[in-house]
């Protein structure tokens, strides 16, 4: 910093300043200090400036199921939004998910002087775990979690697949077949509830449930089934992956889609809107999940540490795999 200040002309405090986008600096001063900063290509020391402020600038995540698109996303948004926090974030993928490869990953971020954890865990035997850890820092969850949760930051998964199954009630389907996630995942757990609460509440009887895991190739094999079944003319599958599954086999037994049987999906992953047909299904934000795990983990270390945020709310986004009933 010395370096920079002797280059660009001006103090070191200005240049403290500057790093810390004090608005107190003029911008032909900021312009000169940013300049010598490139020239003399200057890092800051973050080992320094955490023995001086006793804060590391630094959260950790764990997270499990990197390889699906829902759980990668929301690492994703948590780090985006953290960054924009001036954060970095620590970053620790579960192989294996038990509640002892849990404490090991947090013990490993806790080795790196994070300052607040943010835990994205669906699975219910580590989320139970991660609801009892008792760490010298804020623990905020960021999936598998209900609204009221205390430092607890998720989307509605209830409300996402009330959504995706009243849009094919509306269009006049009386049953409608369901693909599910597995239900030790809390999230599936909590689609496959809003799915047979809305039958419920219209006085209906559910269509078949059938297993999935996540795969497209669960979402096949589950397809031929339903396939067979003409009284099936709607399916909700949990996550898009599985509907592209179930699409595969709809085309390969002759089921036209959506002229004999209407599908939704979940997740609105980036290929969504290019299978044939565009695959109606429904959008997490998850930029908006991150954000609020961020802002959790930073009310809580400005103690909060009972602070709550209402659950993010999902979008339907309809396309052209779902119209009314052929018959």
């Amino acid at each position: 910093m010395a370096d920079v200040a002797q280059a660009a002309g001006v103090s070191h405090q200005t240049v403290s300043r500057v790093l810390n986008d004090s608005p107190l600096v003029r911008d032909d001063t900021r312009a000169r200090v940013q300049a010598a900063i490139a020239t003399l290509g200057y890092r800051r020391n973050n080992a320094a400036r955490q023995l001086a402020t006793n804060r590391s600038g630094r959260l950790g995540m764990v997270a499990a199921h990197l390889a699906y698109h829902g759980p990668s996303m929301v690492a994703v948004g948590v780090v985006d939004a953290a960054h924009a926090a001036d954060y970095e974030v620590s970053l620790e993928g579960l192989t294996e998910l038990t509640p002892d490869a849990l404490e090991r990953a947090v013990d490993r971020l806790l080795g790196q002087s994070v300052e607040a954890v943010v835990v994205a865990v669906a699975h219910r035997a580590a989320l139970e775990r991660a609801r009892a850890l008792r760490l010298p820092v804020p623990v905020v969850l960021a999936q598998g979690v209900t609204e009221g949760d205390r430092l607890a930051a998720g989307i509605d998964q209830h409300l996402g697949a009330r959504r995706a199954t009243e849009h094919l009630l509306d269009l006049g389907h009386r049953r409608v077949a369901l693909v599910s996630g597995p239900l030790d995942w809390i999230e599936a757990e909590q689609r496959r509830d809003g799915w047979q609460r809305v039958h419920e509440e219209r006085g209906l009887l559910p269509g078949p449930a059938l297993p999935g895991d996540w795969s497209a190739a669960s979402g096949y094999a589950a397809g031929r089934r339903l396939a067979v079944d003409r009284e099936v003319t709607a399916v909700f599958a949990a996550n898009d992956a599985m509907a592209l599954g179930v699409l595969k086999a709809l085309h390969e037994a002759g089921r036209r889609v959506p002229e004999e049987v209407s599908l939704v999906g979940f997740d609105d992953e980036p290929s969504a809107a290019f299978l044939w047909p565009a695959l109606t299904t429904v959008a997490q934000e998850f930029s908006a999940l991150g954000r609020t795990a961020v802002d959790l983990a930073l009310r809580a270390l400005g103690g909060e540490g009972a602070a709550t945020a209402p659950l993010v709310a999902p979008v339907l986004v309809v396309r052209d795999s779902t119209a009314p009933p052929s018959r």
